[in-house]
């Protein structure tokens, strides 16, 4: 018996298509958080003037779980060698990633905010709230599903 985690290779992908899918939703979650965490003090500031329930407290922590959530999707973006267990948490991370987006872009459309910047980018690049950025939301959705139905973690039975 061994106290750490056994690392295993990913399934085999339903086909190549859904690689360059989940490589796609890999560099737009790359992109998002390295301007995210370039800024990380300005990105604090935007997701608070957001007035979501919980008030600054809760603001700050949505911030961080962002943040953390697109770091922890890469692994099964990438088909990396790593445990079921994280080959799970980390397909988890890649579906809170797209809900979380697109949470807070039906809230900021609903609630006719009067915030300038949704945050994507960090503080880096401005991106509007509107339908568009609720579309874009749900493509990332769109993206985590088809990549995780694709390259589901456990291995396929015959």
């Amino acid at each position: 018996m061994t106290i750490f985690a056994k690392t295993t290779m990913p399934p085999f992908p339903k086909n190549q298509r859904v690689v360059r899918i989940a490589l796609v939703y890999t560099g737009i979650l790359v992109v998002f958080a390295v301007t995210q965490l370039f800024s990380f003090d300005q990105f604090l500031v935007v997701v608070r003037d957001f007035a979501l329930p919980g008030g600054k407290p809760g603001a700050y922590f949505l911030a961080t779980v962002i943040v953390i959530a697109e770091v922890f999707a890469l692994p099964f973006l990438l088909r990396m060698q790593v445990s079921v267990a994280m080959r799970y948490l980390s397909m988890a991370m890649g579906w809170l990633v797209a809900l979380l987006w697109t949470g807070i872009t039906v809230w900021l459309v609903a609630t006719n905010s009067n915030v300038t910047n949704l945050g994507m980018f960090g503080d880096v690049v401005s991106f509007i709230p509107g339908w568009l950025s609720v579309f874009c939301s749900l493509g990332l959705v769109g993206l985590s599903v088809v990549a995780s139905l694709g390259m589901w973690p456990n291995p396929r039975k015959k």
